[in-house]
């Protein structure tokens, strides 16, 4: 499984960290940036890991800034992404459970590194269920198409 890492200034060293534990996990992971702890942007990287994901270069991502929010809404821009800001494990297994969650938001201010971790193992150890729950993603998908959730219900 090959998964698209991506942050801000804010989340340049927990995304390293996460990055080096992912990697000692067995998964194959692709750096987004950014690169350096200067000012940066958060939806230049929030975007460029939903893109690589939303087009199948990658099978998930992981987005962090200073709350993981910003940059979660970045990558959610991305048609086909459907990303989380999660600050506990709970939240993180059950977001791929439950909404096939395919972009994980980890704010580096709000969580150390060891939480970041639990977050991470959670997130990458979880399937989605599909069941019931294929059918509420369904309808997210087709919100995400139509824009309309209406037509979410007609099908």
């Amino acid at each position: 499984m090959k998964i698209a890492f991506g942050a801000d200034h804010a989340g340049l060293e927990l995304k390293n960290t996460l990055m080096a534990h992912a990697q000692e996990q067995g998964y194959e992971v692709k750096d987004y940036g950014c690169y350096e702890k200067v000012s940066v942007d958060y939806p230049k990287y929030g975007f460029l890991v939903g893109k690589a994901v939303a087009n199948g270069e990658c099978d998930l991502g992981v987005v962090v800034c200073g709350t993981g929010a910003g940059i979660s809404i970045a990558a959610n821009k991305v048609k086909g992404v459907r990303a989380v800001a999660c600050s506990e494990p709970y939240t993180a297994r059950m977001c791929r459970e439950h909404n096939n969650a395919n972009v994980l938001g980890i704010g580096a201010r709000v969580v150390g590194d060891e939480l970041a971790k639990a977050i991470l193992d959670a997130y990458l150890s979880a399937s989605f269920l599909g069941d019931r729950h294929a059918r509420r993603v369904n309808m997210l998908i087709e919100i995400d198409e139509s824009g309309d959730l209406a037509a979410a219900y007609e099908g």
